[in-house]
């Protein structure tokens, strides 16, 4: 392990968590108008839902499969699983998730870059954000496309989850990636980037939504319509 190794994979990691957690509520404590999506579906509705509905199932989809898939111990599923049939299971699942989110995110880029009226309301954080997610998906879906296949895939995979695990618990093991491939390294550098930029970023706003789940634990709320009692005299009263 050099020093590039060290930084990138042991320090790099927890530089980005700690910027995407406090700057995500400093963002919240001093930018409240800016905590939005930037919605373009007002200024032109034309293919915004079907490439909306693309990108956000498959981006949930993906994410909440990454955080499960490569953060469980095999001790704990491998007695329901193995990690070939595992890796099986991620590689078709993940495929169909990530082509659907391409998809839909490349017709949402479309609109940015080359819709006059869209592209003048836009940020260039939106238009960053979404080239570097665009480029994210299109290494994620690179990863299954040159797989090595076989149980050099399977290890791969395995090493991976522990390395991660290995951050998890504040031990990074960095000499696990020995043996990771180019494609992949470049691929969870790029995801830590993005929780990086997160909250200089239009994806606040997933915060709101994880929020709404709380929605459904909150006692309902009782509206009553009060007649208030004015003074038939109030009219004619003036204030000192």
């Amino acid at each position: 392990m050099n020093a590039l190794d060290f930084f990138l994979f042991a320090l790099f990691p927890y530089i980005c968590l700690a910027v995407f957690l406090m700057g995500s509520l400093a963002r919240f404590d001093r930018d409240q108008y800016t905590w939005k999506s930037d919605s373009s579906l007002l200024l032109r509705s034309s293919g915004m839902r079907l490439a909306s509905n693309l990108f956000h199932f498959g981006i949930l989809f993906l994410l909440v499969g990454h955080f499960f898939g490569l953060l469980t111990p095999q001790w704990a599923y491998e007695w329901l699983i193995s990690p070939e049939s595992k890796k099986l299971v991620a590689n078709v699942s993940g495929g169909i998730a990530g082509a659907a989110c391409f998809i839909g995110l490349t017709i949402l880029l479309q609109r940015r870059m080359f819709d006059a009226r869209i592209r003048l309301t836009s940020h260039r954080t939106d238009l960053a954000i979404l080239i570097i997610l665009w480029v994210q998906l299109a290494l994620g879906l690179s990863t299954l496309l040159f797989a090595r296949g076989g149980p050099a895939e399977v290890a791969e995979m395995v090493t991976i989850s522990k390395y991660l695990q290995s951050l998890v618990i504040f031990q990074p093991n960095v000499e696990l990636l020995a043996g990771v491939s180019l494609l992949s390294k470049l691929h969870m550098l790029l995801g830590m980037l993005i929780f990086l930029l997160f909250p200089f970023s239009r994806l606040v706003h997933v915060w709101s939504g994880l929020a709404t789940l709380a929605y459904l634990w909150r006692p309902r709320q009782i509206v009553r319509s009060r007649r208030l009692n004015v003074p038939a005299d109030h009219s004619s009263r003036r204030v000192p």
